[in-house]
């Protein structure tokens, strides 16, 4: 019986759930947090929320600062940072739709240009292709972020409604003009590397 072979993108000793991948766990774990605190919107509960939010994005930096510092970028966190970016994003968007903060068809628009860049990139990862965040996903993630924490903070402070709102929205139909280019863009190389005598 052949010996099971090291995972060569890992140091000899080295497991896949390392201090980086730990944090994107625990990412994913804040936000059932998130949503319980803003399913009833009071002031207090919405900066909660807003915290919740706003710190559950900042381990996205975080991970990602630190698998890069330390060397340890493995395909486990390759595949789950952005699962767990597009969990943190889908479950605002769904908030806000509730709240009539967010029109219906902007939030089904971006779920579901997460969903398909998400099955391609498994579809990827089952041919043995994994494909690493591009900039413009990376902005098209700050634009959502920022375009939700915005509209989540309306409820928290009073004067800033109008402020907040227009701010908001606007990330938000940025992210979603870099969404689309992105995703189209994924979309291409995914399929370049797994069809290339299609291309």
């Amino acid at each position: 019986m052949k010996a099971k072979a090291a995972n060569p993108s890992l140091p000899k000793g080295e497991s896949s759930l390392n201090l980086p991948n730990s944090i994107t766990l625990l990412r994913i774990l804040l936000i059932p947090v998130f949503v319980w605190l803003y399913l009833e919107p009071t002031p207090d509960r919405v900066l909660g929320a807003g915290l919740v939010f706003a710190a559950a994005a900042f381990t996205d930096f975080l991970d990602g600062y630190l698998a890069r510092r330390s060397g340890q970028i493995t395909n486990l966190g390759k595949l789950l940072d952005p699962v767990a970016d597009k969990l943190l994003v889908a479950s605002g968007l769904i908030l806000l739709v509730q709240a009539q903060q967010v029109a219906v068809w902007l939030a089904i628009v971006m779920i579901a240009r997460e969903l398909i860049v998400t099955g391609a990139r498994a579809v990827a990862a089952k041919e043995g292709f994994i494909v690493p965040a591009d900039s413009i996903g990376k902005f098209k993630v700050v634009g959502q972020i920022g375009g939700i924490l915005c509209l989540i903070l309306q409820g928290a402070w009073a004067g800033l409604e109008t402020f907040l709102s227009i701010v908001g929205i606007s990330l938000l139909y940025m992210a979603l003009v870099l969404s689309l280019v992105s995703g189209w863009r994924y979309l291409v190389l995914i399929f370049k590397k797994i069809s290339p005598q299609y291309w």
